[in-house]
């Protein structure tokens, strides 16, 4: 029962470290933040397990961790009200073709980071975006400005398929 208690702890600790990070953080590690989360692994093995080396304290200790991955989901899925706070929100940092600032500055990010992502995207110029989000899972998302002609007065939309 020890080992189950304290993976739940230590899942907890993670859900919360990782949620306080940040969105851009957890999307993009360097080589050695790959290297720190290996080793952040191990030392949480040796504290959900202590000395127990069996198989059935490896067994509870991963059970334990994917049995609150799995509340967490259902949680998220059934209450649309916990998704925020399990799943975080997605930030509007680009209006209009405006950057946003305070909004950058609130998620940690640079002009310099959404412009590349904009160019990984095949997107050159910022001011065409509509609207430029980051996602939950640290992401950036980019809708673009109607081009000229594309969809003229009176036609109607087509459906997506």
């Amino acid at each position: 029962m020890e080992i189950i208690v304290r993976a739940t702890v230590i899942f907890f600790f993670l859900w919360s470290l990782t949620r306080g990070m940040g969105k851009r953080e957890l999307s993009q590690l360097t080589a050695f933040e790959l290297l720190v989360l290996v080793t952040v692994g191990d030392l949480v093995q040796q504290g959900v397990t202590q000395e127990d080396m069996s198989l059935t304290g490896a067994v509870l200790a991963v059970g334990t961790m994917a049995f609150w991955s799995l509340v967490f989901a259902v949680l998220a899925f059934r209450f649309k009200g916990a998704r925020p706070v399990l799943e975080g929100m997605p930030v509007v940092i680009i209006r209009d073709g405006e950057l946003r600032p305070d909004f950058l500055a609130a998620e940690r990010l640079t002009t310099e980071e959404v412009q590349e992502e904009a160019r990984a995207q095949g997107i050159d110029d910022l001011r065409r975006v509509r609207i430029g989000v980051l996602e939950p899972d640290g992401k950036l998302s980019f809708l673009l400005e109607d081009s000229p002609g594309e969809q003229q007065q009176g036609s109607s939309p087509t459906p997506a398929v």
